[in-house]
């Protein structure tokens, strides 16, 4: 018997969240919730839907809706198609967010205005709302109206200027991360929020901008500059404030170096049969090693160009110094580490054949995770969600959508 109580169901069960955002950020955070145990309805155009369910290849076999950038943000909910910009459906739309705990929205700031969505008029109509609103650059300041796209956050936000090699041209990062570290901050809110409500009785506005996410999200790095003034030059596959860390190319491949202290360092030494380098008082300490950086790497380098990648892997494992391969995709999903974490999980299409989704990373103990389930066809539930929520027969919404409401 464990020493702890276990939940029948998930921590955020009984949470309703109408998710009304499209593309990555606020979807993501809504799939983050729903993996909780939420109830999340993804609010889409009625016929177009979320943009992202056309932007493959690749797609799930026979299903032009279910892309696989579709499918990576949106598991665990259930599809409503709605007009909110009729009368007819601006009024399902306020009656289904009398129904809700939680709204999450990506409209700009204007158009918020003129739906009346903005967050005083969404909070006086329906006071225990927590009501997310994710953009570009926020409801206040010069930019509030300008859309918001991640390339090119991660462009204002300084982060392609630390990202990249040294000597070349800036970088973007490899996926859209400034959407994702939004999804993360905002689906942190939330639930700071829901926690707030419990103990206050109302409810609260949230406004998150990618740039601001994109920016606090570079810590270290923009702090750096903060302290001294200067602008942190490009590091490429370095570090800017640790030495050795960075990647390798070894005798017939690359390997990632975290040399993380003093003591690693000389562990790293004597593994690589160069005691005198660990003993060398130019290299000491971290912050000689940074001051030195260009004496000492060509060094590294040296040594590591001596041996295969699996001998560096076993004598750094016995030495107890971190290190990584880089590997592909089909190694990571192949891995034992990642799927004793769940991290590859297959659930169904509609046609019944299997499919493999990106598990998720959160893992409780004392209450059990969502049961993940595949990603909706467009409109899918839009019908049960009616009637579950609103009462509405079959005739009523067939009426709706003959009027293409829904």
């Amino acid at each position: 018997m464990l020493p702890f109580p276990i939940d029948a169901v998930p921590p955020l069960n009984g949470v309703r969240v109408l998710d009304a955002a499209r593309v990555l950020a606020g979807p993501f955070c809504g799939q983050l919730l729903a993996d909780l145990g939420a109830d999340v309805i993804k609010l889409e155009r009625p016929g177009a839907g979320d943009d992202t369910r056309g932007w493959g290849p690749p797609y799930v076999p026979g299903f032009n809706d279910l892309s696989a950038y579709f499918l990576s943000c949106n598991r665990g909910k259930r599809s409503l198609t709605l007009d909110i910009g009729s009368p007819d459906g601006s009024d399902i739309f306020h009656r289904l967010l009398a129904k809700c705990d939680v709204l999450i929205e990506n409209f700009r700031t204007d158009s918020a205005e003129k739906l009346g969505l903005a967050p005083d008029a969404l909070l006086a109509r329906h006071p225990k709302l927590i009501a997310c609103s994710i953009s570009g650059f926020g409801r206040t300041g010069p930019m509030r109206d300008s859309p918001g796209y991640d390339f090119a956050i991660q462009a204002l936000s300084g982060l392609m200027n630390i990202t990249g090699p040294p000597d070349g041209p800036p970088y973007k990062v490899g996926v859209a991360l400034a959407d994702i570290l939004t999804g993360l901050y905002a689906s942190n809110a939330i639930l700071a929020a829901l926690h707030a409500r419990s103990r206050t009785g109302h409810g609260y506005a949230i406004d998150l901008a990618l740039t601001d996410c994109a920016l606090a999200a570079q810590v270290n790095v923009a702090q750096a500059y903060l302290t001294s003034g200067k602008v942190p030059q490009r590091q490429g596959n370095a570090h800017l404030q640790i030495v050795p860390y960075q990647l390798f190319a070894t005798l017939d491949g690359w390997l990632v170096l975290n040399v993380g202290n003093d003591g690693q360092w000389r562990a790293f030494c004597t593994a690589a049969g160069a005691t005198e380098l660990g003993t060398d008082a130019r290299f000491a300490t971290n912050r000689q090693r940074v001051e030195f950086r260009a004496e000492l790497v060509p060094k590294v380098e040296a040594l590591m160009k001596q041996l295969p990648t699996a001998e560096w892997e076993t004598r750094l494992a016995d030495a107890n110094v971190p290190h990584a391969v880089v590997r592909t995709y089909a190694d990571t999903f192949a891995d034992a580490q990642t799927l004793a974490r769940g991290m590859k999980v297959t659930v169904r299409d509609p046609a019944g054949n299997p499919v493999d989704l990106i598990g998720n990373p959160v893992h409780l103990h004392g209450a059990p995770g969502a049961e993940p389930t595949m990603p909706p066809r467009l409109g899918e539930q839009t019908a049960s969600v009616l009637g579950e929520l609103l009462g509405l027969d079959a005739e009523e919404v067939g009426a709706l959508k003959a009027k293409g409401v829904v």
